[in-house]
């Protein structure tokens, strides 16, 4: 059996842990958060978000790149509005059928708004990849920010 590794990164919101756990699941949220240019980097040609928001519904979020459209699905494994969300995470066919990328996302309230944690797993070959991934999901993140008005100058992400 192969061994996993982890990707991480955390966030600070000053949005409420509500509104953040939300922005992952409304299609029309997702789709304003991930076409939200963040200062320094191109803003994404989202193509197609599709969201099945229920335990073992399916999403699929795609947008164009220099090589053609990237595609990314997977299921939910664990909906608890808002603390935790998990999800599983594939870029391609040969991923899925492995069924070993795993998405944690966690939300804890802070007295301002919250603080987001994402943990990918996944499988040990993927190593090199996994600052890569970490700072994948920290653009995200602040891309959520964005959305929700927060300071374009005040980086609160923190990858690990």
């Amino acid at each position: 059996m192969s061994r996993t590794i982890e990707a991480k990164t955390r966030h600070e919101f000053k949005a409420s842990a509500e509104r953040v756990f939300d922005a992952w699941l409304d299609p029309v949220k997702m789709r304003s958060w991930a076409a939200q240019p963040v200062p320094g980097m191109p803003s994404f040609d989202i193509r197609r978000v599709e969201i099945d928001a229920r335990v073992g519904g399916k999403f699929t979020f795609s947008d164009m790149r220099e090589d053609g459209e990237a595609v990314h699905w997977g299921y939910y494994l664990e909906i608890d509005r808002p603390r935790k969300l998990v999800f599983t995470w594939f870029t391609s066919e040969e991923e899925e059928q492995e069924n070993n990328s795993l998405v944690t996302l966690t939300i804890e309230p802070l007295d301002n708004g919250c603080r987001a944690t994402i943990v990918h797993s996944m499988d040990e070959r993927w190593a090199e990849w996994a600052k890569q991934t970490a700072a994948g999901w920290a653009f995200m993140l602040r891309q959520i920010d964005l959305y929700f008005g927060a300071d374009a100058n005040g980086d609160q992400s923190s990858v690990q």
